[in-house]
């Protein structure tokens, strides 16, 4: 079910949002656009967090929990200066990056997410490292985090390759996070 929430503003309210993520950070690497995010990538953000892919971000979420955790990574944009991006990969979206900052979380954290279509092309790796680049050399941040489900072999190798070291561990509810802390010092 798609709800109204979903569906893009017109007139006015539409030129808003288009001015407003037009002052979001674009960033580009060799391959991929990190871009603002826009209501219609929702669609491809709940494919993701609604299925199995999203059993590691707390889900599979309901459609419903979907859209409150997009738009509250897209509110963090207007709250604290960095947010979620949609990478753009070959006219298509590849799935999403975040310097985010959820409930919960002790300080902020990079977290991405990929199409199945675009798992196993270093399009996580490549956009992950823009987005902690952007975190140390325009943020002017000296650490930041993943929390990462120790059953996410895949995210886990991610962070190592991207020069995270472990960090401990967080037990809530029951359920282990792993952290994996990243380093100005070590880019």
């Amino acid at each position: 079910m798609t709800f109204p929430c979903e569906t893009p503003r017109t007139g006015a309210a539409s030129l808003f949002a288009i001015a407003l993520q037009g002052h979001l950070p674009t960033l580009a690497t060799d391959r991929l656009i990190l871009r603002a995010p826009r209501v219609t990538d929702f669609d491809t953000y709940a494919q993701i967090a609604c299925t199995r892919r999203g059993q590691h971000l707390g889900g599979p979420m309901t459609r419903e929990d979907a859209w409150l955790d997009f738009s509250q990574m897209t509110s963090t944009w207007l709250l604290h200066g960095h947010g979620l991006w949609t990478i753009g990969h070959a006219g298509d979206i590849a799935g999403f990056v975040v310097l985010g900052y959820e409930p919960g979380d002790q300080e902020p954290e990079l977290g991405f997410m990929l199409t199945e279509k675009a798992e196993g092309m270093g399009i996580a790796r490549e956009a992950a490292h823009a987005a902690l680049t952007h975190a140390f050399q325009t943020l002017g941040w000296s650490t930041l985090v993943s929390y990462i489900d120790p059953a996410n072999t895949r995210s886990i190798k991610l962070a190592q390759r991207l020069g995270g070291l472990p960090d401990g561990e967080i037990t809530e509810d029951g359920e282990t996070t792993l952290i994996y802390r990243y380093l100005r010092e070590v880019m």
